[in-house]
C-alpha cells in the first residue's frame, strides 16, 4: 500500500478527505496540530475520527502560534458571529491564521519524506477560496512545486503530490460525499468558538457554513 500523510483537524472537510484517501487504498498517517487554537476541542474530534477510520498512526504536534497571534483563533480577538453568506464571501476574515497552511504543509512534507511517501491529502475547499489565501488552487500548485525542489525525495525524482479532492466542492456536496462514504458526522467538530463544555456556538462562520451545507444536502447533522 502506498503511504499518505493526511492533515486532520477533526472537522467535516479534513475527515472526509482522510476517508477518501483510505478508500483509495492509501495507508494513512494522520497529522494534527495543537497550535493554541481556541477551538482545541477539535483535537478530540480528530482523535475520534482517526480511530474510527483506522490510520497507521495519528500524530498531534504542538506549534505555539499563539506567540504570533494575529488571528481570532490564536489571540484575544472576537470571532465574527451571525455573518451572512455575502459577508463571508468578501475579504479575509479575522479567523485566518497567518501562514497556517504553509506551516502545516511543511510538517506534512517532512513526515512524508521520512515515510517514503509522495502523497499528502489536504481538505481545503471552494468555500474557503474567497476568504483564506492559502486555500487557493494557485497556492497549492506553487507549494507542490516548491516542495519538489526543496526535498531530497524531489531531487531524486520522487515528485510530491498534494491531493485536494474537495477543492472545487461546495459544503453541501462535501456533506453528500461524506454521507456516501459512510462518515459518522457525530465524530466531527466544526465550531471556531465553542462554549465551556465544548458545545458549538452555532453562530460563527464554521457553524453556519456547516448548518447550511447539511440543510442544502437535506441530510441530518447528527
Amino acid at each position: 500500500m502506498k503511504k499518505a500523510v493526511c492533515l486532520l483537524s477533526g472537522g467535516l472537510d479534513s475527515s472526509t478527505c482522510l476517508l477518501l484517501a483510505k478508500r483509495e487504498g492509501y495507508a494513512c498517517y494522520a497529522l494534527s496540530f495543537d497550535y493554541g487554537q481556541r477551538h482545541k476541542v477539535e483535537l478530540e474530534a480528530a482523535r475520534r475520527v482517526a480511530v474510527a477510520i483506522g490510520v497507521e498512526r495519528h500524530l498531534i504536534t504542538k506549534l505555539p502560534l499563539t506567540a504570533f497571534g494575529g488571528s481570532a483563533l490564536t489571540a484575544e480577538i472576537a470571532v465574527p458571529k451571525s455573518r451572512t453568506a455575502d459577508e463571508m464571501g468578501h475579504g479575509i476574515p479575522v479567523t485566518y491564521v497567518p501562514a497556517r497552511n504553509t506551516i502545516f504543509l511543511s510538517f506534512a512534507v517532512a513526515w512524508a519524506e521520512v515515510l517514503g511517501s509522495s502523497d499528502i491529502f489536504l481538505g481545503v475547499n471552494a468555500l474557503d477560496y474567497s476568504g483564506y489565501p492559502d486555500c487557493r488552487p494557485e497556492y497549492i500548485e506553487a507549494y507542490q512545486r516548491m516542495a519538489t525542489l526543496a526535498t531530497k525525495a524531489g531531487v531524486e525524482g520522487r515528485k510530491l503530490t498534494i491531493h485536494t479532492p474537495l477543492l472545487h466542492l461546495g459544503k453541501s456536496q462535501i456533506v453528500q460525499l461524506a454521507a456516501a462514504l459512510g462518515l459518522e458526522f457525530s465524530l466531527t467538530y466544526s465550531c471556531y468558538d465553542p462554549g465551556p463544555s465544548g458545545e458549538p456556538c452555532r453562530q460563527c462562520d464554521a457553524c453556519l457554513l456547516r448548518q447550511k451545507g447539511f440543510e442544502e444536502a437535506d441530510i441530518e447533522d447528527r
